[in-house]
């Protein structure tokens, strides 16, 4: 009997964090309008954290990203990560817009793909990220929001999850390197 308790408690607050959430409708008229092929176009940093859900500040880490496109509708993002333990790694997404205007991405360690959708100068991007963790790859699953603050300037909060439960949360800064 205890163990259904528990279960059903699980499932509940499953659905209970599905439910809830801000539509990215809620930031259609902030400025400035977030343009991911103006935004992302050509090479930006972007510095990081990763706090368990208690706040703990387990990484920090820097992302050298180098933004190309081959049509205002498709790009690609080569992000280059050092952690700040010298730990390096890379991911490279495709991005491409359908018809809808929403965005798909796909990476190597992405399972499926990435959905997204613009609004304002907003991006809301879901998606379940394959993340090895000591010597094991978890399946977890990202609410990831970006917000563009200025023409150079981007922030980004991730809320990470696993069977409905928060695991912790990533926070980016991001800055387009500006021309001489």
């Amino acid at each position: 009997m205890k163990k259904l308790k528990v279960l059903l408690a699980s499932a509940s607050a499953a659905v209970l964090t599905a439910c809830g959430g801000v539509d990215v409708q809620t930031y259609a008229d902030q400025k400035p309008a977030l343009d991911l092929p103006v935004f992302f176009d050509g090479t930006l940093d972007a510095w990081g954290i990763f706090q368990k859900r208690n706040g703990e500040l387990v990484r920090r880490f820097h992302v050298e990203i180098i933004a190309s496109w081959e049509s205002p509708t498709k790009g690609q993002l080569d992000e280059y990560f050092t952690y700040a333990d010298g730990e390096k790694q890379r991911r490279v997404w495709t991005l491409i817009q359908q018809p809808d205007g929403t965005w798909r991405g796909t990476a190597d360690d992405v399972k499926g793909e990435a959905i997204g959708k613009v609004a304002g100068n907003a991006l809301h991007w879901t998606y379940v990220l394959q993340l090895p963790v000591d010597g094991k790859v978890y399946d977890v699953n990202f609410d990831d929001w970006m917000w563009q603050l200025d023409e150079n300037t981007m922030m980004n909060r991730s809320v990470m999850s696993k069977f409905g439960f928060d695991l912790g949360e990533v926070s980016l800064f991001f800055k387009k390197r500006t021309q001489p």
